[in-house]
């Protein structure tokens, strides 16, 4: 048998073989271009507001910590906005808040903060 006969289908097996996992090889890592979805944060909460009164119920579905504080502007001039103090929500809990005026009620808010 001579050796050309022999080293013809080792050769091509080795060429086949050599150039199939070229294709399969991995690529490099690049960016995709795509953001992280962001952190979600942040109690939800609803208000109610009955004459001079207001009551605020907020709840914290996330991880992190949420400081929550409610927020009275009086209509009248005269009357004393208001300012809660902070209260923290853990994780799954449910805090409510209450403030007031003399008279009506001009706007109500809640500011949220991170806690570290």
């Amino acid at each position: 048998m001579r050796l050309s006969r022999s080293l013809a289908p080792v050769t091509l097996a080795l060429a086949l073989v050599l150039s199939l996992p070229y294709d399969a090889e991995s690529h490099a890592l690049v960016p995709s271009g795509h953001k992280p979805a962001p952190q979600l944060f942040g109690a939800s909460c609803r208000s109610t507001v009955r004459g001079s009164h207001v009551v605020a119920y907020c709840h914290n579905p996330y991880v992190d910590t949420d400081r929550v504080r409610l927020h009275i502007e009086c209509a009248q001039w005269w009357d004393i906005d208001t300012d809660g103090s902070p209260a923290d929500i853990g994780p799954a809990m449910t805090v409510r808040l209450a403030g007031r005026c003399w008279k009506e009620v001009g706007a109500v808010w809640i500011s949220h903060q991170k806690v570290s």
